[in-house]
This record gives C-alpha cells, sequence and structure tokens, in this order.
C-alpha cells in the first residue's frame, strides 16, 4: 500500500530572496537533522540570463532502525537524490527527491515549493508532498513502513524551525535584507510593455507571474499551517495531510463548491480519517442537503406556534471549553402531543434546525474566543420523565432524527450532560443507544438525583461556569426556554391523528369494559431480570389499573383451571373471579383517568405469570349498565424485553408504579 503525505502551506514571514539564502546554509550538512549526514554536488548550471538555476545533490541519511534491521539490509546509510529548479523570474524553488538506495524495493518521492504568498509579497510559501511504497523489503515491510513515516514526520516538523534558524543566524551576521533577482533585459528596458492586438495594456513578464502565481495559490493558501492551528485546532502531520487530501478530492467533484474546512475536518473524525470514508460520507451528506435544501434552513425556517409554546429547549450560553450550549428539558416533552400536533417531519426540521444554529454559533465561538471551537455541548434534563416517553412513534421519530443527524453532523457534539436521570432511564437508553455512534456515546455523562449539584470533581460546575448554570438547577442564570405541558388536543391534526390511529391499531389493541368488567392479558416468564412494559390510552370513562404475579409453582395449566374464558389472542383472557386465585398485586392499583396516556415498565424478577388488568371503575348492578356511554374504551399495547438486554445498565432501576408523568396528572385535575 502506498503512504501518500500532502502538507498544508507552511508560511515564513520573510522575503523570498532571504528564505533562499537560509536555505541554502542547510547545506552540505544540517545538525538539526542528525540522519542528514552530508550530500555532494553532482550538478549546478544557470542559464544564459541567470534565471533558472538547476542544482543536484546525492545525499547521505544514516539509516536510524534497529540494529538487527541494519544488520539484515547489511548497511548503515542509505543515498537519496535532490534536484533543485530555483525560477528566480517567477520566484519559485522546486524541488524533487528520490532513493537511489534500495530503489528496487522501496520507493520514495519528495517533492517541494516554495513561492511567494500571493496575498503578502513579503512573505514566503512552502508546501510539499511525498508516496511512500515498499514493495519488498526482507519480509520487514510494515516495520519499515512505519519507521519510515515516523521518521518523516520528526524531519518535517523540523522543517519550519530550521529556516527561522538560518534566518536568525544571518540577522546575527547582519543580513536583513536580500536583494530581489532582477532580470537584465528589465534593467535596461523598463519601460518595456506588452500589448495585445486590440491595444489594451498588459502586464510585464514578472507581473503576470506573480498574478498566475496567486490563482494557482489562492485556494491553497487559506490551509496554511496558522489557519489550521487557529481555525482548526491541532493536527499532527498526517491528519494535516488527510486534511488536504480530502479537501482536493471534493474540488474534483464539486469545483469550488467545498464544504468548510471544518466540517471536512469532522467528517475525517468521524471516519477514524479514511479519507475515502470520508469522501463518501461528505458526498452522501452533501446530495442529502441539496435535495433538502438544508443551505436555506436557517433563513427559511418558521418554527411552528405549537412548538415555541410547548418544546423545553434552547441555547443558553456556552460551557466551559467555549462550545454553544444547548439545554433540553426532555422530561417535560409532552412526545405524543407535539407529535400530533405537529408531525414526524416537523420535529426532524426543528432537530435540523438547532444544528445548524449550533454550526453558526460554533463558528463564531471560533471568532470570539480566538481557539477552534468545531463542537457544541447539550444538558438534558430528564426530570419528569418516564414511561410515557416511551410511546413507540415518540422513539420511532427519535431514532429517525438520529440516524439523519448521525449521518450529516458527525463529531458536532462534544458533550452531553444528562442531569436527574429517574429510574426508567436505563430502558430508554437501551432502546437508543444502538443507535448513536461510539464516538458520541463516549461524550454522554450521567447524573443521578442531585449529584450534579455536587461542587469539585464530578459534578455540574466541572463542566459549566457557574454563573451559567440554569436556574431550574439551582443556579443563577435565568433562562428562556419554555417549560413544556401537555399539547391541547385541539391543537392536533385531523389527518395526522387519523394516520397516527391506522399506525397505532397495528401495534394497539382497543377493548370496551361494561360496569364491573375487567380485562387482564397473562405474560408467562422464565427469564427473571426481563422487563415488561406496556402503554394505554383511556380513550372513555375512567379505568382502574393493576398489575398481578403468581410465582411458578403456584401455576397451573391455564386451560383446566379457568372454566370461562373467552380467547382474545395468544395471551389476553377474560377471567372470573375464582380464576385469579394465586395472584398478588406487585404493582399498586392506579385509577387513570378519561384521556389519559399512561406508559409503565416493572421488572420481573421472578419467574410464574404475569398479569395486567383494567377494570371499569363502577360496579355492575344499576338498570343504567346497560347504557353504552357507561363503558370504558382504552387502546393497549404491551412488550416484554429480554434480560440479556439490561444485564449490567439495571442496577439503579426498580420497579416502576405505571408511571404517570407531570404531563397527564395536570391533564387529569
Amino acid at each position: 500500500m502506498v503512504q501518500q503525505y500532502q502538507s498544508p502551506v507552511r508560511v515564513y514571514k520573510h522575503p523570498f530572496a532571504l528564505v533562499m539564502m537560509a536555505y541554502e546554509r542547510r547545506f552540505p550538512t544540517c545538525p538539526q537533522i542528525p540522519v542528514f549526514v552530508g550530500c555532494d554536488i553532482t550538478l549546478d548550471e544557470e542559464s544564459e540570463d541567470g534565471a533558472i538555476r538547476t542544482t543536484e545533490r546525492r545525499c547521505k541519511l544514516n539509516v536510524e532502525a534497529p540494529y538487527i534491521l541494519k544488520k539484515i539490509i547489511g548497511v548503515d546509510f542509505v543515498y537519496f537524490i535532490q534536484k533543485n529548479i530555483l525560477n528566480r523570474r517567477k520566484s519559485v524553488l522546486e524541488i524533487e527527491a528520490y532513493n537511489e538506495s534500495f530503489s528496487s524495493r522501496v520507493t520514495v518521492l519528495e517533492k517541494c515549493r516554495y513561492f511567494i504568498h500571493p496575498e503578502n509579497s513579503e512573505w514566503t510559501c512552502f508546501e510539499q508532498t511525498a508516496s511512500l511504497d515498499i514493495k519488498n523489503f526482507f519480509g520487514f515491510e510494515n516495520s519499515m513502513e512505519k519507521l519510515a513515516m515516523k521518521q518523516y514526520a520528526q524531519n518535517i516538523s523540523k522543517g519550519k524551525e530550521i529556516i527561522e534558524y538560518f534566518i536568525n543566524q544571518l540577522k546575527e551576521e547582519g543580513i536583513t535584507y536580500v536583494a530581489p533577482w532582477r532580470d537584465p533585459e528589465e534593467e535596461t528596458s523598463k519601460e518595456k510593455e506588452k500589448y495585445v492586438d486590440d491595444g489594451s495594456e498588459l502586464h510585464s513578464d514578472k507581473e503576470v507571474c506573480n498574478v498566475e502565481n496567486k490563482l494557482s495559490s489562492n485556494r491553497e493558501i487559506q490551509l496554511s499551517s496558522d489557519y489550521i492551528e487557529r481555525y482548526l485546532g491541532k493536527l499532527d502531520m498526517m491528519q494535516e495531510s488527510k486534511l488536504i487530501q480530502l479537501r482536493h478530492s471534493i474540488e474534483e467533484l464539486r469545483g469550488s463548491s467545498v464544504p468548510a474546512d471544518a466540517t471536512l475536518l469532522r467528517f475525517l473524525r468521524a471516519t477514524e480519517f479514511s479519507v475515502e470514508k470520508a469522501k463518501d460520507m461528505l458526498t452522501q451528506s452533501l446530495h442529502w442537503r441539496k435535495k433538502h435544501q438544508i443551505d436555506k434552513l436557517l433563513e427559511e425556517y418558521e418554527t411552528p406556534q405549537v412548538i415555541r409554546d410547548y418544546f423545553p429547549g434552547g441555547w443558553h450560553h456556552f460551557d466551559k471549553d467555549g462550545r454553544p450550549l444547548y439545554i433540553l428539558r426532555l422530561g417535560q416533552v409532552d412526545v405524543k402531543g407535539l407529535l400530533k400536533s405537529t408531525g414526524e417531519d416537523e420535529l426532524l426540521l426543528l432537530a435540523l434546525h438547532i444544528c445548524e444554529e449550533g454550526l453558526l454559533l460554533m463558528d463564531e465561538a471560533t471568532t470570539v474566543w480566538g481557539h477552534p471551537v468545531s463542537q457544541w455541548s447539550l444538558l438534558i434534563d430528564l426530570e419528569g420523565l418516564n414511561m410515557r416517553h416511551l410511546w413507540r412513534p415518540g422513539i420511532k421519530a427519535l431514532l429517525r432524527i438520529i440516524e439523519i443527524v448521525e449521518a450529516n453532523y458527525p463529531e458536532t457534539m462534544g458533550r452531553v450532560l444528562i442531569i436527574r436521570a429517574p429510574r426508567c432511564f436505563p430502558i430508554l437508553w437501551t432502546l437508543i443507544s444502538t443507535f448513536i455512534h461510539e464516538n458520541t456515546r463516549k461524550k454522554f455523562i450521567f447524573y443521578c438525583g442531585t449529584d450534579y449539584q455536587e461542587q469539585g470533581a464530578g459534578g455540574l460546575s466541572d463542566y459549566i461556569d457557574p454563573e451559567y448554570i440554569p436556574d431550574f438547577l439551582g443556579g443563577s442564570s435565568e433562562t428562556y426556554i419554555m417549560e413544556g405541558g401537555v399539547v391541547p388536543k385541539n391543537l392536533y391534526k385531523v389527518d395526522l391523528e387519523n394516520t397516527a390511529c391506522e399506525h397505532e391499531h397495528s401495534l394497539y389493541h382497543s377493548i370496551s369494559l361494561s360496569r364491573g368488567q375487567s380485562h387482564h392479558v397473562t405474560i408467562q416468564c422464565d427469564d427473571p431480570g426481563a422487563v415488561l412494559t406496556w402503554d394505554f390510552d383511556v380513550m372513555r370513562h375512567n379505568v382502574i389499573f393493576t398489575v398481578l404475579h403468581k410465582p411458578k409453582d403456584h401455576d397451573t395449566n391455564l386451560s383446566t383451571e379457568i372454566s370461562e374464558f373467552v380467547p382474545c389472542n395468544d395471551h389476553e383472557i377474560t377471567m372470573s373471579k375464582e380464576s385469579k386465585e394465586g395472584f398478588v398485586k406487585v404493582e399498586p392499583s392506579v385509577l387513570c383517568h378519561d384521556g389519559e396516556s399512561i406508559q409503565g415498565t416493572h421488572i420481573m424478577q421472578i419467574a410464574g405469570t404475569y398479569m395486567l388488568q383494567w377494570q371499569n371503575q363502577e360496579e355492575q348492578g344499576e338498570f343504567l349498565s346497560s347504557i353504552s356511554s357507561h363503558k370504558a374504551q382504552l387502546m393497549y399495547f404491551y412488550e416484554t424485553l429480554p434480560s440479556v438486554h439490561y444485564r449490567g445498565s439495571m442496577l439503579s432501576l426498580q420497579s416502576a408504579v405505571s408511571g404517570r408523568s407531570v404531563a397527564s396528572s395536570s391533564l387529569s385535575r
């Protein structure tokens, strides 16, 4: 495999002629590069006018390798041929170096160029490329490749320092200015001009060369080493190289329409600096952005009124690293209400708008703080979260958002602070964590209870300045974020409601209960530690909900124990009172009111039969019992989650009593 290297542009804030004089002092030896033992000049000639100087050197390098490897290859030194072409007229030095030793086994090719800075004629730029191809090297190909790249990296890191060293040496000798080369013909005819056929004036040859040089180098100069460090952060030489390679590759595909360098770097980091993978991922993302007009989202997106009124999220200052901070009070979100009033696509647009705002705020923070800010932080407050938030359409919408954001905004999340996590959170985390990239999962920090209030190591103040900790978390900083709450049903969209019902009926079962009638679902558990979850909507009247259990040693064959039952599905039965013998409550009975949406979970710690029971609140017996208006109606769904999915993550998860969120509680009042 061929190893490629492409450097960013290094800028020397010195004139070209002075840099060339400093460069010549690197020969015949250079103490700053110990492996460079010496060189012999094999060719040194100039053109008649002195504009072009060609120099060829045979350079001797010490082999810095393990003793045994040096013995195997049988040499202590290797030789390289270096050919320099100095074009004084264009103020460009081009260097090409290749290996003479072991050329049949190893191919090393390096090309370098010094040229005048296109925007400041008093500065000099330097760039280089290199390739290494080890075909056959006594069975040590991998070792030699790593050794060669390591040595090359060390020499590159010294390159700029060496030029600065010799420039300072020249200054100590009193040489601070070197006159630029002058064309002899220009000296005799300074007024010489060229004209085109239509009589318009053209620049002199030197001016033309400088303009051409500026045009060819202008796109390169942005990716100077100083620019990278200031706006993108500290990168090693190979990371810099991959960034340049990706930029050139995207330019070939899209011409001048290339994303910002910070975006290129994020996609590289997401693919562990694989140029090909980053190119594919970025190309797909660019197609997606064009198809959905994402670049216009900040200007054209109008936040729906229901989101303005009931979505508890917003930007709030910065964290301690200067990252923009977004706060989401997830526990206060009426997931079902927002989905039914806006739709899944609208919530996706909201999430994308937040991501686009994040990109803009990161750019602004980079300018304000004077150092690269390439990520934003997210603080999620889970107070009030319960199984209500595990409503299946809501989870489906969340997973879709995560999938799209992970694919198109990689490495934009710097840190995720999860605070006031309740008992049911491990279930939610287990459901969604597999859809979150491993690199992002590592950035999650969890707090249960009031742990976030701890001062010193481990508390929220480690990541957010105390003056910016939100007031609802005990801080002094006022936030302008809505508190959430229940979305009124009159804001629900009819077409969305119908669509949702069609979807729900494929998952949910609908039942009606007359006075005193109850409905039961039994679940056989042979997997202690499995989790039983339920989700139901009370659409009419009030019902009492209970969870019961009968240990396995008390179980008998239901078909013989129960003489009166009506099969509803594989697990559903309507029981007589006698058939409930042996069952005990494992969750307190809960009165559920008309209109409530109830979610809950129970860890089935003991094998046996578990029962979900819904009962019409009113007793049967009066003449009104036949009136249909007194029937209770509900729609429910239940599921058993295997224990293997929760081992190691359930230590803090206890029985969550058919969780009624703050939102559902307020609705019943």
